[in-house]
């Protein structure tokens, strides 16, 4: 069973597959930092210095400042400032992965078009795909 384990865990595929989550998660870390340290301290400046992350709808009577501090206290509210963050981070990670695709794409090689004729055996003539029946010689395809 280990041997197994091994052969599985050791394919291409697997070990592709590790590799694409590993960077995966850390590109995430990254456009997060990106979107809270860069992209939104401007956004919130034009819009009147307002910071993102603090912005929350208190769901109780308990006076709280901060959505931290409703957390620490067990003060229920809706923090929509985080998941305009979130929100950010998801438009971000789509169009990076959008212009990845992209240029993969465009490297890729065109496919090939569909066959649509092949060569009758008997008097060697280009005949459709579909013929059952060659039009020049009458045999049998």
């Amino acid at each position: 069973m280990l041997k197994e384990f091994k052969q599985f865990a050791l394919k291409g595929n697997v070990l592709d597959l590790a590799i694409a989550v590993v960077i995966g998660a850390a590109f995430g870390k990254v456009v997060s930092s990106f979107v809270a340290d860069i992209i939104t301290p401007p956004i919130g400046r034009l819009l009147g210095n307002i910071d993102f992350s603090s912005l929350f709808l208190n769901l109780s009577s308990t006076p709280v400042r901060s959505v931290a501090e409703a957390k620490a206290a067990g003060v229920p509210v809706i923090a929509y400032g985080l998941f305009l963050n979130s929100v950010f981070d998801f438009v971000i990670v789509a169009f990076a992965l959008f212009l990845l695709v992209r240029q993969v794409n465009r490297l890729m090689p065109a496919p090939a078009a569909p066959v649509t004729t092949k060569e009758c055996p008997h008097c060697c003539t280009m005949i459709p795909v579909k013929a059952s029946r060659c039009p020049n010689c009458t045999s049998n395809q």
